[in-house]
């Protein structure tokens, strides 16, 4: 059973995940309403200029203005919505001491922090930490067979929502972030023998190891020898 603390905070993330799919879904919605009249939205629009953007475009057409508008409205109203629920959760993630700690590893960030801490709840559930990547799913599947013992894709078990913050946060130090790290030495490494979804895969996986021995032991994420140096 998890704790009171640790429910408030997965029906939060819960909520800012439905507030952001419906945006989404209406926002796909109006995109295809609008190709039926040959206008097509940018694809890299931010969702703070979707409303403006579309409102621009339709502006000039009645029959449009009268078809959109409503969806427009209230495609505004779940994005309200849906920010003031990302400045709780960034807001909670800061005050929470493990979670401050989480995000000193380059690419994780709040939600990843928050949804980690709020599934396990208690690190002395895991005798291991080396078993936290196989409860979220992250570890490959084995097909064994007599003299066979081929691993195949990773298993998907336990809560998707972490498997993906964790998988957000190995691409962001991979792909985005400009610390240095032996963990991202290790996976950039990775990424030119296996390619980059399995590199990212494999550093989401460590990452769910070194979040629980952070966790465990209260110590700080090292970078390795050659960024203290």
């Amino acid at each position: 059973m998890k704790s009171v603390e640790s429910h408030y905070a997965r029906a939060l993330l819960t909520s800012r995940k439905v507030m952001q799919r419906k945006c989404i879904d209406l926002e796909n919605e109006i995109r295809g309403l609008l190709k039926v009249f040959g206008v097509k939205l940018p694809m890299r629009l931010s969702r703070g200029a979707f409303d403006v953007a579309v409102r621009d475009t339709i502006e000039s057409d009645a029959g449009l203005s009268r078809a959109l508008l409503p969806m427009l409205h209230a495609r505004q109203m779940l994005f309200e919505t849906f920010m003031e629920l990302d400045r709780r959760v960034r807001k909670a993630a800061h005050a929470d001491e493990v979670c401050t700690r989480f995000m000193g590893i380059p690419g994780v960030g709040e939600i990843t922090a928050l949804s980690f801490k709020a599934a396990v709840d208690d690190p002395a559930r895991f005798k291991s930490s080396r078993t936290v990547g196989a409860h979220f799913g992250l570890t490959p599947r084995r097909f064994q067979s007599g003299e066979k013992d081929n691993p195949g894709r990773i298993s998907h078990a336990g809560d998707s929502d972490v498997r993906a913050a964790l998988y957000a946060a190995a691409n962001a130090m991979l792909m985005r972030s400009i610390a240095w790290s032996s963990l991202k030495a290790w996976g950039m490494r990775l990424m030119k023998t296996k390619g980059r979804r399995r590199a990212i895969v494999a550093v989401a996986r460590k990452l769910a190891v070194v979040l629980h021995r952070m966790w465990a032991d209260g110590s700080e994420f090292r970078h390795g020898s050659e960024a203290a140096a």
